[in-house]
């Protein structure tokens, strides 16, 4: 047989394939409708973190190859939105504008089939979940080269807006242009997280060139379409958002940059076996008060994933302190932990307990 009729055999095969997959697929997306039916009926809510993360966990064990199990789950990801779309639409509003790391982290998270709304400001995520105009939003909380987004936690302690997920976003940050062209670049203009992540290349190749701060690193890319003096450090999104030529690629200073973000809404999602609890709380300031304040993880073998201090505004020398840790609020011994703790603080606060990001 031929190298010709091989492929041709192969393709039919695939077209066979292909076929049951269609099939699958719509039968799988009629059985959500007839979930997203019983949701309705009983008021629930149509995105079930939990749910999502046994899916996910599920199909990875599942899988024998050659596929990855990150190919898979993107797959799976766009299959979860599609039929979530057909049981009801999901409206998703993110830190602005289109674009930027916070919009793609909501398309890693909801998939393209859901409605994203951008705003300009943390707080205006923020305030279009309170109000109930989206179902949820997306914001940034920290990064592992440059730390905390010191406006997402103050809003969550402002608000009463629940986690009901998380996302952890891999950051490559591009050098962009009109022409690509190194020669024709003045001036060089990002969002001040970006700028910092790529500081030290930044003073290797262009020690001598003007930068500047913008709002976001998409207006840094817009601006730069606009301009062929100008080059925006900005996500690959960007580059085909606003047609744009790439320069030079990672440029990030670290390898391993990583951005956090949080999924916020007015649910509070059931366990899935593999969670995460946020709290803020605030405690008396006293000697070998923040030992006595961690003390009941350690004796619940409660990991502690973060903590972290922030300035009372009202009260200077005085903190709120953020912490997470693996384990759901509904846990016996997340319950033990936090009775033991609530006595010894002036102010405790459960921000919410989510699935742990994949």
């Amino acid at each position: 047989m031929s190298r010709k009729e091989s492929v041709d055999a192969l393709r039919k095969k695939i077209d066979q394939v292909d076929e049951k997959i269609v099939r699958l697929l719509n039968q799988r997306a009629s059985l959500a409708q007839r979930i997203g039916h019983s949701k309705k009926q009983g008021k629930e809510d149509v995105y079930v973190p939990s749910r999502e993360k046994q899916i996910f966990r599920r199909i990875s064990s599942l899988n024998r190859g050659p596929l990855t199990p990150q190919a898979l789950c993107s797959i799976y990801r766009e299959v979860l939105s599609a039929s979530r779309s057909l049981e009801a639409p999901i409206k998703v509003a993110y830190f602005g504008p289109e674009a930027t790391f916070t919009h793609m982290a909501a398309r890693e998270k909801f998939g393209s089939s859901a409605t994203f709304i951008p705003l300009p400001s943390i707080a205006d995520v923020f305030q279009e979940v309170i109000q109930k105009r989206v179902g949820y939003g997306v914001v940034p909380v920290e990064n592992s080269t440059e730390g905390v987004v010191t406006h997402t936690l103050d809003m969550l302690v402002e608000s009463n807006v629940k986690i009901c997920a998380e996302v952890s976003l891999e950051i490559h940050l591009y050098l962009l242009s009109a022409s690509g062209r190194r020669e024709e670049i003045r001036r060089i203009v990002s969002h001040p997280q970006a700028l910092a992540q790529c500081r030290r290349w930044l003073a290797n190749q262009f020690p001598n060139l003007a930068v500047a701060e913008v709002a976001s690193t998409a207006q840094a890319a817009q601006m730069a379409a606009q301009d062929k003096s100008l080059a925006a450090i900005a996500s690959g999104l960007a580059k085909d958002h606003y047609d744009l030529q790439v320069v030079e690629a990672n440029i990030e200073d670290c390898t391993t940059n990583i951005t956090r973000f949080l999924v916020i809404g007015d649910q509070e999602p059931r366990p899935s076996g593999d969670d995460k609890t946020s709290i803020v709380c605030s405690v008396k300031d006293e000697v070998g008060v923040l030992h006595r304040m961690l003390e009941p993880f350690a004796r619940n073998s409660i990991n502690l994933t973060k903590i972290e201090s922030r300035p009372l505004k009202e009260k200077p020398w005085e903190y709120l302190f953020f912490l997470d840790f693996k384990g759901h609020k509904q846990e016996p011994r997340i319950q033990t932990a936090m009775k033991k703790l609530e006595p010894k603080c002036l102010f405790l606060k459960v921000l919410g307990s989510y699935p742990a990001a994949v």
